[in-house]
């Protein structure tokens, strides 16, 4: 590509993500590519090096506004590091909310399972359960 952009697939590609993926972050307003003169986006450094941070912050699981403030405080050189720690926890809280849903319906389960016979006969506490005919 002349100018020395990238196009959206060279992008991705040295980004680690779908194509998909990098539209949908250019629509949200989380990159802004340049537009060629036949309108195609353009891809610098900057864009790219922009969305392997999003790649890898959303593999950390941050939501897409927790995204935006990230790479704004990335962007801010006058930032206070403990604005990102804040955002960092909360991310940390809401895994730790998720762990702790995620325990107690392991624990319905295990009971549950423990409670079946697994045998040839058709009571099955496991489908009592799930159709409202046992304590819910």
């Amino acid at each position: 590509m002349s100018g020395g952009g990238l196009t959206i697939g060279d992008a991705a590609a040295r980004a680690g993500l779908p194509v998909k993926t990098v539209r949908y972050y250019d629509e949200a307003g989380l990159v802004r590519p340049a537009r060629g003169a036949n309108g195609y986006r353009v891809y610098g450094e900057t864009e790219v090096h922009k969305l392997a941070f999003l790649r890898r912050a959303r593999g950390l699981g941050f939501s897409i506004e927790a995204c935006r403030a990230l790479l704004s405080l990335y962007e801010d050189h006058g930032r206070a590091s403990a604005d990102v720690r804040r955002l960092a926890l909360d991310r940390v809280a809401q895994i730790d909310d998720k762990l702790a849903e995620l325990q107690e319906l392991r624990q319905v389960l295990v009971e549950l399972v423990d409670a079946c016979q697994g045998d040839t006969r058709p009571d099955c506490p496991i489908l009592d359960r799930l159709s409202g005919e046992a304590g819910s």
